[in-house]
């Protein structure tokens, strides 16, 4: 190639490299240390820095991509879980005893958009609601710790770092905002409007919150990368279960029983939504005609319900038994 580029001004010779032994271990790279010209002078087989994660060539090379749409929608997989037990508390607890769950479900959903706003303003690049990413390749770019090599099968060589820069790490900043922001605002809300409630149960939707912040954080802690593949499938049969529990607790049998009380809407339109999400992760979209279609089927579980719901009623199923004996 060199001798072909003799004489050519517009052919230019590919930049030269330091070429070394190829690094141990999956996930193991060297950090390239200078360029001098056009040459890369690496450094010893080791961890790649933060916001960096191996090539083909066992090299560290920064993150410059950007989280494709199935990226985007695990990570508001993730931000949902928060706003979603907070709801759920916040109803459990304030039962018809009190008229300030709405403003304390408004004020969760404050709570958990500032914080997402905000772990995407300190993300980098800093200051802007687009973040830099490497691509999730495969489930263990999510456990580097799994394989650290043991060359001698004595000493281990650790090359744990965050190849999925950064779906991993910004979950727990989130988690961070999200319980800070808790702390903040709600007590204070809690304390003035929460007057139908009794001095010790006013609060147990935050006691609540510092609970689960703790258990949302060792799940992605590890079972993060089985998340990412799975949370589809999770949001379709959460969102089926609930919505058929909550139907059968509040006895709605009919579509007349759901326009009794807004609040059964509420719910109703809450769980749709999430049947939309599913599909819509499931299907990531990539052909529109095709996967458009889907979301008919998000009233499919509800209209099935209704219009079996009376055929299944236990007291009418005992009354039958009893009289066929």
């Amino acid at each position: 190639a060199a001798a072909e580029c003799r004489g050519n001004a517009g052919c230019s010779l590919p930049a030269a490299v330091d070429i070394q032994p190829a690094c141990i271990g999956l996930y193991c790279g060297r950090t390239v240390l200078s360029v001098n010209g056009s040459v890369e002078i690496y450094g010893e087989c080791g961890v790649c820095p933060r916001g960096q994660r191996t090539d083909d060539n066992k090299i560290c090379r920064e993150c410059m991509g950007s989280p494709d749409r199935y990226d985007w929608l695990y990570l508001g997989f993730m931000a949902m879980l928060p706003l979603v037990l907070h709801w759920f508390f916040i109803e459990w607890y304030s039962g018809k005893k009190s008229s300030s769950a709405l403003l304390q479900h408004i004020t969760a959903l404050l709570e958990c958009s500032v914080a997402a706003a905000v772990t995407l303003l300190v993300s980098d690049p800093v200051g802007s609601l687009h973040i830099r990413s490497c691509k999730v390749k495969k489930l263990s770019d999510w456990y580097t710790m799994l394989y650290n090599p043991s060359p001698d099968y004595v000493t281990t060589v650790h090359c744990t770092h965050e190849a999925v820069y950064p779906l991993y790490t910004i979950v727990f900043i989130y988690y961070a905002f999200c319980l800070v922001l808790m702390m903040l605002l709600r007590p204070l809300l809690v304390k003035k409007i929460a007057c139908g409630l009794g001095k010790s149960d006013r609060f147990k939707s935050i006691y609540a919150a510092l609970y689960f912040f703790p258990i949302l954080t060792v799940l992605q802690a590890v079972g993060g990368g089985l998340l990412y593949y799975a949370f589809p499938y999770i949001i379709l049969v959460l969102s089926l279960v609930t919505l058929a529990v909550y139907m059968s607790a509040s006895e709605v049998e009919s579509f007349k029983d759901l326009l009794v009380r807004k609040k059964r809407l509420v719910v109703l339109f809450s769980h749709w939504l999430l049947h939309a999400y599913g599909i819509i992760s499931i299907s990531k979209l990539d052909k529109l005609e095709q996967d458009l279609p889907l979301l008919a089927l998000v009233p499919a579980p509800a209209l099935f319900y209704l219009l079996t719901a009376k055929y299944t009623e236990p007291s009418r199923i005992l009354s039958e038994g009893g009289n066929g004996h």
